[in-house]
């Protein structure tokens, strides 16, 4: 299955080489980075290393949909440049999409830290999800190509567009919970402390469940940093 890989990035220059080298190697048929405006050596890096690179409003609603309306892959699978894909990726999301009820699907988390309290984060995420079949971005989430389309791409929407779009997703089709584990930064936790973390995401989401705009969300994410 032809997999074109889609990135929002946003001065990424640090990670970026590393992780379009990755798929490269991994043998990704598309490598698509799509830039809200860097100002580093982003751009610069995406073009020697990708096979296409877009400039897109900021917002990574936008800049995914941006790079999901060129892929050219049976199968899009959307990353942040600060996840490492799991080895075998491609063939774990292959066997997922070769069952032809599922629509799309997402793996599971590992954060990159040390300690017990960040695998006990990690744990209540992954099975959170599996129960839910809600996912987040960091999550490296994965979709047909003609399902994304379908259902009008990622809602442009200035947070929560990973959870909506998961909620769409749902209503096309069954959702695959791969079990490898891509591995994400676990800055945001270190930095704002970990309670403080988890307290302040589940009253983000209990604000977009409950209709609250996603653009009073964010100022309250951006005032709680």
């Amino acid at each position: 299955m032809r997999v074109s890989v889609v990135m929002p990035v946003l001065n990424e220059a640090a990670s970026l080489e590393r992780t379009l080298r990755q798929l490269r190697q991994a043998g990704v048929w598309q490598s698509i980075v799509v830039d809200g405006g860097s100002d580093d050596d982003t751009v610069s890096l995406a073009r020697e290393h990708a096979d296409v690179v877009l400039s897109s409003p900021r917002g990574r609603a936008r800049q995914m949909n941006a790079g999901g309306q060129v892929a050219e892959g049976e199968a899009l699978l959307f990353l942040h440049a600060d996840t490492e894909l799991p080895h075998g990726f491609l063939q774990s999301l292959t066997t997922a999409l070769d069952d032809l009820g599922v629509v799309g699907g997402r793996f599971d988390v590992r954060l990159d830290a040390e300690g017990w309290p960040f695998r006990m984060i990690e744990t209540l995420m992954n099975v959170r999800s599996r129960l839910t079949k809600i996912s987040t971005g960091d999550q490296a989430i994965f979709v047909r190509r003609e399902v994304f389309q379908n259902i009008g791409g990622f809602p442009d929407l200035a947070l929560m567009e990973d959870i909506e779009f998961s909620r769409r997703l749902k209503r096309e089709g069954r959702i695959a919970c791969a079990r490898d584990r891509v591995t994400t930064s676990a800055r945001r936790w270190q930095r704002d402390g970990i309670a403080r973390t988890i307290v302040k995401m589940w009253i983000l989401r209990l604000c977009h469940f409950c209709g609250v705009s996603p653009t009073r969300l964010r100022t309250y994410y951006a005032d709680t940093r």
